[in-house]
């Protein structure tokens, strides 16, 4: 995984503009980007949830991170207006870790015509009488389109594994039929790239800790999430497992440290911005002759 080795100082710009400092915007090679390898075998206990590239607070990120939120919202106005490519974003978390705060920050500002977000809990019954990627698939993006999944296709890697819902006979070979599910898309120009959410076990019970604390997000809390937590560590091993089986160098996963939330939203905007840069995708060509066309009164 990208441990920043080639981070560079950027340098900040002291002119002003209207008043306010520019904003300062790190290249590819300046930042970590936190994509795992094909066949790169992580330890998740191994990697620091807290790591913020040096930044120490929230206001320290706020001008990158609306640049890069900027960046999105003119892509993915090319992205729709091209149709051409579409983009299949999934996120997944221990519980807390931040999927709908993500969604909420790094997609501010983007048309909500050219992007849908697909949550997936149990399966329903009509779900479950078919195979398990039946769902999945019927939530894929169409080009033109950006789809976020809130949880995904590896919740049958993930919990069937850690609750015994089904034998490992049954769900080890889903990782071969979740890389083949996403080649297909890739084939058919939807990109793929997945978000792993990682936060510390000392943060999760924090957060839980906020919840209960706070009147006004016990809605949130639910008694469900203290038997989850009892099974930290046998999720982590599922999640470095997954990781493992289906980082591709068409659909890549990322661990992005979450425990500082403003930084998590950063990092993952950062990815999704450059994976649209590396579309290119283009406004279509206007009719020959507008030129020429004069709107009556």
């Amino acid at each position: 995984m990208a441990k920043g080795s080639k981070k560079k100082d950027a340098k900040k710009k002291d002119a002003k503009k209207n008043g306010k400092v520019e904003a300062v915007v790190r290249s590819p090679e300046a930042y970590p980007d936190y994509r795992v390898a094909p066949g790169e075998r992580i330890m998740l206990p191994a990697i620091d949830a807290n790591q913020s590239e040096g930044y120490e607070r929230k206001r320290d990120v706020l001008d990158e991170l609306e640049e890069q939120r900027l960046r999105i919202q003119d892509l993915q106005g090319k992205l729709y207006a091209e149709n051409k490519h579409g983009l299949l974003i999934v996120l997944q978390a221990m519980d807390t870790g931040g999927k709908d705060g993500a969604i909420k920050h790094v997609f501010s500002g983007v048309n909500p015509q050219g992007c849908r977000i697909s949550s997936f809990k149990a399966p329903n019954p009509e779900e479950a009488n078919h195979d398990f990627l039946w769902r999945y698939h019927k939530s894929a993006p169409a080009v033109g389109r950006i789809g976020i999944f809130n949880r995904s296709h590896y919740e049958d890697v993930l919990v069937v594994r850690v609750k015994n819902l089904v034998p490992e006979e049954v769900w080890r070979p889903r990782y071969e039929l979740i890389n083949n599910f996403e080649w297909n898309l890739t084939q058919n120009n939807i990109s793929v790239i997945k978000f792993y959410l990682h936060i510390s076990k000392d943060e999760q019970k924090r957060r839980l800790e906020s919840r209960l604390a706070d009147p006004n997000k016990r809605w949130k809390f639910s008694t469900n999430d203290l038997k989850e937590r009892a099974y930290w560590e046998d999720y982590q091993r599922a999640f470095e497992d997954a990781i493992y089986a289906t980082s591709t160098e068409y659909a890549p996963w990322y661990v992005i440290p979450a425990n500082k939330k403003w930084y998590r939203n950063l990092a993952i905007a950062r990815a999704i911005a450059d994976t649209l840069e590396a579309i290119d995708p283009q406004f279509p060509p206007a009719e020959k002759g507008l030129e020429k066309i004069t709107i009556p009164d």
